[in-house]
């Protein structure tokens, strides 16, 4: 059949090639006879949940006339958000991005749609239908005048957590647009979204970008911690924050330890450690106060390791291996941390990789674990740990290990558009390509050779 066929001429041939009256195919999608020759005589619009179910009747997968239904009965002077509402839900499921952008078109014309695009984006990405709700999201925001407006800085905020992905130069442009939007929102939405500017910051390594946004996350919890303390009443009227208040403090201090970490002021990470460490001051005794104390308590044990061994402390390596030993999500991290301070002070861990050498292995080929962190993260600490584990291996002599992980490296940065660590790689592969046999080039070549491609 032409798909240049209006949608009921299909139906009506159907109907004649299988020797169908209407009352058999009446009964066949479960409508009533009345309606469905209401609609075959163009006397009555379909619903979007009839349409569904003639097309699966007719043999067609669900979705397959989308595009005609919009032309064929939306785009009318008078949209009905009763008809178009299904359908863009629909539309969503089915990944038919095209039809959600032509429906909105529609809309977007007439006045009177921003607030019900709005609430129906916020139902998409509740269903995490990143894709779709972004659209409502960027015409939304378009449409709003009012330039302060908190429903267009939520929109904002909205699009930055859907355009989170693989891409790290991306992900990177989307704190830039987000950001000057995050004094607009709601004062609990301010605390979500400046956790995830910082988690974002904190996997691209942007220190000081996360340390900005981490202080400022901890005076604003602060602020709201006392709020609440002083009007508890009162604020059990207000909107929540997705964690207490207390934690977005803690997690703060937390990420401005880490900060320090990578800057070397050792002196200035132990205090933050010390500070979410003590949550004595906080007067909840509920599940999940207690919950967060012991985490954080917890977390400030194994990051003073962290901050004494990056210090030069070596001494403490024994006790740290035991630490996270049984503790399955941290082994990667640890692993990354304690190569990186092999690597600083120049000191031998070939037995504490041997020691977890099957866990090694499993982490780089299969790049999965279930772990408290953001997804983002560990794709970071997969690559860096790459990175740190070549520099190990190269710098002792052993070059074939050096270079395995020095090209696997380069490959996830490749893959994730990460240029810090494609350089990184070029300026090692340069230093020691003397060692490197004649496969190790070939590849190496191949993957700059993708880079150059990507540039382009």
């Amino acid at each position: 059949m032409s798909n240049t066929a209006t949608i009921l001429t299909e139906i009506t041939n159907h109907m004649k090639d299988n020797d169908l009256i209407l009352s058999n195919l009446a009964r066949e999608v479960d409508m009533n006879p009345g309606t469905m020759s209401s609609i075959i005589n163009g006397n009555r619009t379909f619903s979007v949940d009839q349409l569904d179910r003639i097309t699966k009747a007719m043999g067609h997968p669900v979705g397959y006339y989308y595009e005609r239904y919009v032309h064929e009965y939306l785009a009318e002077a008078n949209p009905n958000w009763r008809r178009m509402s299904p359908f863009l839900h629909n539309c969503a499921r089915l990944n038919k991005l095209d039809c959600i952008h032509e429906v909105v078109n529609l809309l977007m014309d007439k006045l009177g749609y921003s607030e019900s695009l709005f609430e129906l984006a916020e139902q998409l990405f509740k269903e995490e239908l990143y894709e779709a709700a972004a659209i409502l999201y960027e015409n939304v925001a378009v449409s709003e005048k009012k330039q302060y407006s908190e429903r267009l800085a939520m929109c904002q905020y909205r699009l930055f957590v859907a355009r989170q992905g693989d891409n790290q130069e991306e992900n990177y442009d989307a704190v830039v647009q987000f950001q000057t939007y995050v004094e607009r929102l709601d004062e609990a939405d301010q605390l979500d979204a400046l956790r995830d500017l910082v988690n974002t910051c904190r996997s691209l390594r942007k220190w000081d970008k996360a340390n900005k946004f981490a202080t400022t996350l901890g005076n604003k919890a602060e602020i709201q911690y006392k709020i609440d303390q002083q009007y508890h009443a009162k604020s059990e009227h207000r909107k929540k924050s997705f964690y207490p208040p207390f934690v977005y403090w803690a997690f703060s201090h937390l990420i401005r330890a880490e900060v320090c970490d990578a800057k070397k002021d050792y002196e200035t990470g132990l205090q933050h450690i010390q500070k979410y460490a003590d949550l004595s001051w906080v007067e909840e005794e509920d599940e999940t106060t207690l919950k967060w104390k012991n985490q954080f308590k917890e977390w400030a044990n194994a990051n003073t390791y962290v901050n004494r061994l990056l210090a030069g402390e070596v001494n403490v390596l024994p006790d740290y291996v035991a630490y996270f030993s049984s503790r399955k999500d941290e082994v990667l991290p640890a692993l990354d941390i304690i190569v990186e301070a092999a690597n600083q002070y120049h000191f031998d861990v070939d037995d504490i990789l041997k020691q977890f050498e099957v866990d090694i292995s499993s982490y780089l080929e299969e790049q999965s674990i279930e772990s408290f962190y953001t997804q983002r993260f560990i794709t970071e600490r997969f690559i860096h740990f790459s990175k740190e584990l070549s520099v190990y291996y190269l710098t002792k002599g052993r070059f074939s290990d050096g270079f395995r992980f020095l090209l696997s490296c380069l490959e996830k940065s490749t893959l994730i558009n990460n240029k810090s660590y494609i350089i990184k790689c070029m300026r090692l592969f340069e230093f020691f390509q003397e060692h490197a046999s004649a496969e190790t080039r070939a590849v190496f070549r191949n993957l700059i050779n993708e880079v150059d491609e990507d540039e382009t």
